[in-house]
């Protein structure tokens, strides 16, 4: 691709940035990657982006998520066998909820960390795993926390 597909590309981005922002809406988009290693080892790299604009701020959010990454040691790409789960925050008046999807696992899978404003969700069954650290926007008690996992999609709710 030239400079011009490049800046083609780059117009039509900022164009539909505009576009959700006008709209308060979410653009998402994920995909995956097979291969093997020199090693031989199978690998299976998901990736994905959320881009949230305009929810009750100006604010551009562009949320990753998936199992690729970049290793801050070396610069390479990477794929690691735990994923990073696409995770929404919503504050409301009497509470905060945290919001995981969590695809192929169960609520007894589930590990819940918290300490003061930052929890670790950690899951895992088969081949799946997953783990995510979220900074809260408060402390909470883990007495105040409650939580449902329905369909790979878990709700994590802090009572102010």
């Amino acid at each position: 691709m030239g400079i011009g597909g490049f800046l083609g590309g780059l117009g039509t981005l900022l164009e539909k940035l505009g576009e959700l922002a006008e709209k308060g809406e979410a653009l998402r988009r994920t995909g995956e990657l097979h291969g093997a290693t020199p090693e031989g080892k199978e690998l299976h790299g998901i990736y994905g982006f959320s881009v949230k604009v305009g929810l009750g701020d100006d604010e551009v959010k562009v949320e990753p998520f998936g199992n690729i990454h970049k290793d801050e040691r070396t610069g390479q790409t990477v794929v690691d066998e735990v994923r990073e789960p696409l995770v929404d925050v919503f504050e409301e008046r009497d509470h905060v909820l945290v919001v995981a999807e969590l695809p192929g696992v169960g609520e007894e899978d589930i590990q819940l960390e918290l300490a003061d404003d930052i929890l670790t969700i950690t899951a895992s069954r088969g081949d799946k795993r997953y783990q995510k650290e979220i900074l809260l926007p408060a402390a909470f008690l883990a007495e105040k926390m409650s939580r449902t996992c329905r369909n790979g999609i878990l709700e994590v709710r802090f009572r102010r």
